[in-house]
């Protein structure tokens, strides 16, 4: 039986990615699916708009969804975000990244990243792969949405709090980031909740893991997008 569970892992961790592709631009749409099964990708559909892209579905699978981030239908950038989401798949906007209130926007509605048009293929194949793996994409297009946006208000935490979401969200039990820290585990939760409730009372909330990482991504407290406001105090 152990051996059987040993090989299903396996199997899964072999598995293509699932890719499908909403652009408005056909040639867009051409050129990603063709780069995505260059890399050995699954590709599952390509679609102009969410609606085509869910009514089309039929109830295949998607990793990643790669987004247009201003689609021709006149749709809304939060609603297509959830919307695909909905769907059981991470969303990776792909943009001219000029806009950045809309980039903005698509990441708080839980964008995975974004990755510009501009891009080399590679890179694009690169971004696609890392989001499929739960990875958070740390790149100048999200750090410069984010410090262009005023409303974005970033909860003021102590030094230890810091040092716990840091230990925390990088992947680090909470046992073991209280012990590293020499505290209790108890107080390193008492420090967890207070974090959780700071983020709520500025309308970030962080009620699972992924979301403590995606805070502590966007606040500079893990590197990669604001390395000027960790100032070790």
């Amino acid at each position: 039986m152990a051996q059987t569970t040993t090989d299903e892992t396996a199997v899964t961790a072999r598995r293509a990615v699932r890719v499908s592709v909403v652009d408005d631009h056909e040639s867009v749409r051409l050129g990603l699916k063709a780069a995505c099964i260059d890399a050995g990708f699954d590709f599952v559909l390509a679609a102009a708009s969410v609606q085509e892209f869910i009514d089309t579905l039929d109830g295949r699978q998607n990793d990643v969804v790669v987004l247009d981030l201003s689609l021709g239908d006149g749709s809304n950038v939060t609603e297509n975000v959830k919307r695909v989401q909905a769907t059981g798949s991470a969303v990776l906007i792909h943009s001219i990244a000029d806009r950045v209130v809309l980039v903005r926007e698509a990441l708080a509605a839980g964008a995975a990243g974004v990755i510009p048009k501009s891009s080399a293929t590679k890179t694009v194949m690169s971004a696609v792969e890392a989001v499929a793996h739960g990875d958070v994409l740390n790149n100048l297009e999200w750090a410069t949405a984010i410090d262009a946006d005023r409303d974005f208000a970033k909860a003021q935490l102590g030094r230890r709090e810091r040092e716990i979401l840091h230990l925390y969200a990088s992947g680090l039990p909470l046992k073991l980031a209280a012990k590293q820290l020499g505290i209790g585990y108890s107080t390193a939760r008492e420090y967890l909740d207070r974090i959780r409730l700071k983020y709520v009372e500025v309308g970030r909330p962080a009620p699972t893991k992924v979301d403590l990482l995606r805070r502590a991504v966007e606040d500079g407290i893990l590197p990669g997008l604001d390395p000027d406001s960790v100032d070790g105090r």
